[in-house]
């Protein structure tokens, strides 16, 4: 087995390469990581009904859809991403307990009374610690999780704060669990590094073969190429979101407005604007702006700022439109 300590903390990257590695590698694999703050979306999801829009701009979050199914999770550097890339036999390749066992069983060793939860995650006290997912590619398993270490759980809790109402889709939906940190349980306090090496260790020992590896520089070109094409995409954070419908109501300076509208990857198939304030002649112009442009607050504030430069709309600003939008 071969074992990676992967020291890059771009989501995008790390990403790419549990992908990389899955599909070109022939020896199984073990790599641990670490991301900076991201929210990273299970492939079947629609990310907009997933994340706090308002809280992941202004605080700079990057947003990733990964391979793998399951639901949304907050990243940041005090928590630590394990992935397990293994071959198998068809039928046995879905497996949570055989690639959560030995991270369970290094916690417990620590000195944790860490268990199985009911979601193939672990839990401490009825706490979530982990959460997994896995991915099945021919006869091969990515199992991946992540350990919350030492988050800012705070930050968490507000990245994933969404009003579900807004959306009406068929996408696979998020569970919230009440989290915790595994730092707070550690009989001996030690940086999340110096557990990351422990960690490593114990895997390494687990399956006597393991041996430490490098990406080399081909890897971490290919790496880079499959992260620019697909993993940076809007197309496949956001465009790749199952169809779905979305309905707001806001209020602004003279009374309420509302906006209907369908998508089809991430594109504005149909929108319709109401007001009882704002002549519908400009309601109609601005519904045929928005048609076919992509439900993306950056693109479509572009286009709002174009079209508002010469109408006046009873003085609403660009932003309570945007309001109404996401």
């Amino acid at each position: 087995m071969l074992c990676i300590q992967n020291k890059n903390t771009d989501p995008y990257f790390n990403l790419a390469a549990e992908e990389y590695i899955l599909k070109n590698f022939q020896d199984d694999c073990f790599m641990l990581y670490q991301n900076e703050n991201s929210i990273i979306v299970g492939k079947h999801q629609n990310t907009l009904s997933e994340i706090n829009l308002d809280f992941v701009n202004e605080n700079d979050i990057k947003v990733v859809r990964r391979i793998s199914g399951g639901g949304t999770v907050f990243h940041d550097l005090g928590n630590l991403n394990f992935s397990f890339f293994m071959s198998g036999e068809d039928g046995k390749l879905v497996n949570f307990k055989k690639y959560t066992r030995p991270i369970l069983e290094f916690i417990q060793n620590s000195g944790i009374e860490a268990e199985f939860g009911k979601r193939n995650d672990l839990v401490i006290d009825g706490k979530k610690i982990s959460g997994n997912a896995e991915h099945i590619w021919k006869k091969k398993t990515l199992h991946h999780g992540t350990i919350l270490y030492s988050s800012e759980l705070s930050h968490l809790s507000s990245a994933l704060k969404v009003n579900p109402l807004k959306f009406a889709d068929k996408s696979v939906k998020s569970v919230r669990s009440r989290v915790t940190n595994l730092c707070d349980y550690l009989p001996v306090k030690m940086d999340i590094s110096v557990f990351s090496e422990k960690l490593m260790t114990h895997i390494m020992e687990k399956y006597s073969v393991g041996e430490l590896y490098d990406f080399s520089e081909r890897d971490i070109k290919e790496i880079k190429a499959l992260k620019n094409k697909k993993f940076v995409s809007w197309e496949w954070n956001f465009g790749y979101s199952p169809n779905y419908n979305f309905k707001k109501t806001v209020k602004v300076n003279f009374g309420n407005l509302s906006v209907n509208l369908k998508t089809i990857k991430g594109v504005i198939s149909e929108i319709e604007f109401s007001s009882e304030f704002i002549q519908k002649d400009n309601l109609r112009e601005i519904e045929g702006v928005l048609h076919g442009k992509k439900h993306d607050r950056d693109i479509i504030k572009a286009f709002l700022e174009n079209y508002m430069k010469d109408n006046n709309l009873n003085g609403i600003a660009i932003d309570e439109m945007l309001k109404a939008l996401f």
